[in-house]
Formats: structure tokens, C-alpha cells, sequence
């Protein structure tokens, strides 16, 4: 069971891998480890991929130490270690700053991942990384998807692949075509020590967790909802829509629509929260951050 599941997501990820063309070449990918499933996951199929691959390319994970009371510390040295996996530990204390900034009932989420992601993408600077590897699944693109639909009025997903505008970093979803069940699953099976997130995961009022809730909701009407939504996301027919950026309606030719400035931010993309930090919060300068 646990070898053909594990086959299942190799072919999902090495698919997502040559459709996006993710990795090339001599890249030096930097995979974001947070101590999660999906995380340990990615890691753990990116090994296996580079050591049957033609194509040669480092791998070096990366973890934030935010702080949170109660973290244990050597839980993911250790597990690269007995892995013989390069890694690096970040630490700064986010976590602190945000349970200062955010008051008692919000999200800690939006400002948590501007600290968050503004360190990793400096160390992947300084790391001389080509790819930034984040362990989003099929399920978080859907949940962009729908998310951007009811609360901002976009037809947008999380992207398979994204270059930023200056050229320094490029974001890579290499489980972009994998189910969150099949990698809940598959943790089990491998026994990841998972360290669980009493920060922004943890807390109930998200609007993430509605969409997510509604998908499983409909799922037990439509089994097919997820593998259905993904598919409609590769398979988008402008002259159906209403964008006359897209579509030429008055002589019936597509477009090619230009990404408005400021969308090919990499730094943003860790940012698909939905509860905007209040202007008046200033982020304070944080020791491994390039300004």
C-alpha cells in the first residue's frame, strides 16, 4: 500500500515537475520545511526524484525557528541529519511580534507570513538558491481558487511555478497535482515527526477553513469535486468569460493579457491570506531579513 501510494505522488510531482518545467539543470532548489506533513512530503519525494533523475540539481531545506512556546528545536536537525540532507535553521522570533501586533481574535496569518516569508526569501538570496520549493498541494490551489472568486472578485489559483520581477526567486509547488489525503496518508505511513503549528494554523476563524470545509461538504454530492476544479484550472476558455482583456469579443480573437505590475511578486506568495493586516502595523527590521 505504502510503495504504490508513493508511486502514485512520484508520478504526480514528476508530472507537475516537466509540465511547469520547475527544475532545470544545476539548480540549487531550497525546500521550505516548516515540520509539517506536506513539507516532510515534498522533501522526502524530491530526494527520491534526484536520485533517479538524468538531471542534476542540490537540495537544501530550510526551516524558520519563529519562537512559538513549546517548539521543539531539534526535532528537524535531527531528522536531516539521520537523512544526510543539507539544512540550515533560521531563527527569529516572529512569533513575538505578531501576538504583539495582532489583537486577540484575528487571523495571525497575513502578518506572520510577511515576516515569514521575507527571511526565506533572503536566505535563498544569500544561499545562492535558484527555486524556492513550498509544500502547497492540489487542495490549497483549489482553496485559492475559491477563495479569490468569494472574497476578492479574481479568477486566480496559486501558480505552479512564479518568477519574481527582479529575477531573484522563483517559487516552485512541486505538489501542486497531489491530494492533501494522499499525503496525510502517505506521513502516516512514513512517520514523519510532525511538529503541529499553535500559530496560524491552529486557529478556527479562517476563511481558508470555510472553503475547505465547503469542498468536503460538496464532496459527498459531487466524489469528484477536487480532481473536477483542477482540471477546469487547465482548461479555462476565454470567450467564455467575461474579461474583454482576455477575449476580443468584438472580433471574436483571444488576447494575450499582460500580468499587471506588482503580480509577479514572489513575496506575495506566501502572502494567500485573506485577512489584511491594518496599515498602521509597521514590520519591524529583523536580523536575517535583506532590506
Amino acid at each position: 500500500m505504502e510503495k504504490k501510494l508513493k508511486a502514485k505522488l512520484l508520478n504526480k510531482v514528476g508530472r507537475a515537475i516537466r509540465d511547469f518545467s520547475m527544475i532545470e539543470q544545476g539548480d540549487k532548489v531550497m525546500v521550505c520545511l516548516s515540520g509539517g506533513k506536506d513539507s516532510y512530503t515534498m522533501l522526502d519525494l524530491l530526494l527520491e526524484i534526484r536520485r533517479h533523475s538524468p538531471i542534476k540539481f542540490e537540495i537544501l531545506a530550510v526551516n524558520l525557528d519563529q519562537k512559538q512556546p513549546g517548539f521543539p528545536a531539534d526535532v528537524l536537525p535531527n531528522y536531516l541529519k539521520s537523512i544526510g540532507v543539507p539544512y540550515r535553521i533560521i531563527e527569529e522570533d516572529t512569533y513575538s511580534i505578531v501576538r504583539q501586533h495582532i489583537p486577540e481574535g484575528k487571523t495571525y496569518c497575513s502578518l506572520c507570513s510577511r515576516l515569514r516569508r521575507g527571511i526565506l526569501y533572503s536566505v535563498a538570496v544569500e544561499e545562492n538558491c535558484t527555486k524556492i520549493a513550498l509544500g502547497h498541494h492540489a487542495d490549497d490551489i483549489i482553496s485559492t481558487f475559491l477563495l479569490n472568486i468569494f472574497y476578492i472578485g479574481q479568477m486566480k489559483a496559486m501558480p505552479p511555478i512564479l518568477r519574481s520581477d527582479d529575477g531573484r526567486n522563483t517559487v516552485i509547488r512541486p505538489l501542486a497535482y497531489c491530494l492533501e489525503s494522499e499525503i496525510a496518508k502517505y506521513a502516516e505511513f512514513r512517520q514523519f515527526p510532525i511538529i503541529p503549528c499553535n500559530l496560524c494554523g491552529s486557529q478556527p476563524n479562517l476563511k481558508r477553513a470555510r472553503v475547505k470545509k465547503l469542498i468536503n461538504d460538496l464532496e459527498k454530492e459531487i466524489p469528484f469535486i477536487r480532481s473536477s476544479i483542477m482540471t477546469a484550472l487547465s482548461n479555462v476558455i476565454s470567450s467564455h468569460l467575461l474579461d474583454t482583456k482576455l477575449y476580443d469579443f468584438k472580433n471574436f480573437e483571444p488576447l494575450i493579457k499582460k500580468i499587471p505590475p506588482g503580480h509577479g511578486s514572489v513575496q506575495k506568495e506566501l502572502d494567500e491570506i485573506f485577512e489584511p493586516v491594518q496599515s498602521e502595523v509597521s514590520l519591524p527590521v529583523l536580523t536575517n531579513q535583506v532590506q
